[in-house]
C-alpha cells in the first residue's frame, strides 16, 4: 500500500511537533506501507523569508524569489528526516526538481504539469520513507518554480495521482472540514465527508483548509482526500465525489 501524507507549517513548528510527525510517518511504515511523506515550510517561515528579500531588494525578480523561498521546505524535509533516522528508519529527502515535479514557467504560481521521473518509485524500492519538499517544482528551462499559497497540498495531491497511491492524506491543525471556522465559532460543524464541489464551494468562500487547486486535481484523479489533525487521533473528513 502506497500512501501520501503532507504536513502543513503547523504541524511543523518546533522539535516536539516534528518529531511527533515522524511518529506518525515512521508508525505508518511500520504497519507495512509504502510512504511519501509532503512537507510545507514551518510556520511563518515563507512569510519571514519574503521579509528578508525585500529588505534587500523591494524589485527582486520573481524567478530569484521562488528559488530563495524554496529553502523553506528544504529545512523542514531535512528537519523531519533527520527525526525519522532517529527513530531507526531509513529515509531520503527529495527537493521538487529532484523528485521530478514539472511545472509551467509562472513564477510564483505555477501549475504541475507531471512527473517526469521515477526517482520516488526509486527510493521506495529501496526501502526507503520518502520525504518531498511541497510547494514547488522545476520548470522546462531546469528553473525552481512555486506554486504559490497552499502549494504543498497540490503537491501531494499530484503525487498520489501520479504515483498511483492508495491513501492521500493532509494533516493540518484543524480534525477535518467544518461549516465554518472552528476557531471563531463553537458550534461548527465538522463533516464526516464533502464533496469536492462543495469543498471549492467553501474554499471560494474563504476557508483555508486545503488548496483549490489541490481539490480540482482530486477530482480529476478520481482520488480521495482524508483531511486530518497532526494533533489529535479523531478521524477527519474524506473529500469525495458526491455520494
Amino acid at each position: 500500500m502506497l500512501i501520501v501524507q503532507k504536513f502543513g507549517g503547523t504541524s511543523l513548528q518546533g522539535t516536539e511537533r516534528i518529531q511527533a510527525v515522524a511518529r506518525t510517518v515512521t508508525q505508518t511504515a511500520k504497519r507495512g506501507s509504502r510512504v511519501v511523506a509532503v512537507v510545507s515550510a514551518q510556520g511563518s517561515t515563507t512569510d519571514d523569508l519574503i521579509l528578508k528579500a525585500v529588505s534587500v531588494n523591494p524589485r527582486v525578480t520573481a524567478r530569484e524569489m521562488d528559488a530563495f523561498l524554496s529553502t523553506g521546505e528544504q529545512l523542514s524535509a531535512g528537519l523531519l528526516a533527520m527525526a525519522i533516522q532517529a527513530m531507526g528508519y531509513p529515509v531520503i529527502t527529495l527537493t521538487g526538481w529532484q523528485a521530478g515535479i514539472r511545472t509551467d514557467n509562472i513564477y510564483g504560481n505555477a501549475r504541475i504539469l507531471g512527473l517526469e521521473n521515477d526517482r520516488i518509485l526509486q527510493e521506495l524500492d529501496r526501502g526507503n520513507i520518502v520525504v518531498v519538499t511541497g510547494f514547488q517544482g522545476v520548470s522546462a528551462l531546469g528553473d525552481i518554480t512555486t506554486l504559490g499559497r497552499g502549494g504543498s497540498d497540490t503537491t501531494a495531491v499530484a503525487l498520489a495521482g501520479f504515483l498511483h497511491a492508495d491513501l492521500c492524506q493532509i494533516y493540518t491543525d484543524v480534525d477535518g472540514v467544518y461549516d465554518k471556522d472552528p476557531k471563531l465559532y463553537p458550534d461548527a460543524v465538522k463533516f464526516d465527508w464533502i464533496s469536492y464541489e462543495k469543498m471549492r464551494r467553501l474554499i471560494a468562500g474563504g476557508a483555508q483548509v486545503l488548496h483549490d487547486r489541490s481539490v480540482e486535481l482530486a477530482q480529476r484523479f478520481g482520488m480521495s482526500l482524508e483531511v486530518l489533525s497532526s494533533f489529535t487521533e479523531r478521524p477527519g473528513t474524506i473529500v469525495c465525489r458526491e455520494k
